[in-house]
């Protein structure tokens, strides 16, 4: 499993816009063939800041993902990126219905 996770800064006042414009890259990835997640989301504290989170099944799927994924419309609003790749050995869930 491939946990791409980090976040982006973009102008304040570009924040929504920025969103909007990113909304048909999310709903690709999540239509992807070994996409289990993909968000990029508004950071509740930071007016400037997005956060990004996808979770693949592997590297190849998330290679197929990048070589036709729609482009971001509005890349040159970013002001700067921390964004990183994880390889997952395993994984544990932390809360199982009807236990709290």
């Amino acid at each position: 499993m491939i946990i791409v996770a980090g976040h982006i800064t973009v102008d304040p006042e570009q924040r929504e816009s920025h969103l909007a414009g990113s909304k048909s890259v999310v709903e690709k990835a999540r239509q992807a063939a070994g996409c289990l997640d993909f968000a990029m989301t508004a950071d509740l504290v930071d007016p400037g800041r997005l956060n990004l989170f996808e979770r693949w099944e592997s590297q190849e799927a998330v290679n197929a993902f990048r070589r036709r994924a729609p482009r971001m419309k509005h890349r040159a609003a970013i002001l700067s990126a921390s964004v990183a790749e994880y390889d997952i050995a395993a994984e544990r869930p932390l809360f199982q219905k009807g236990k709290a």
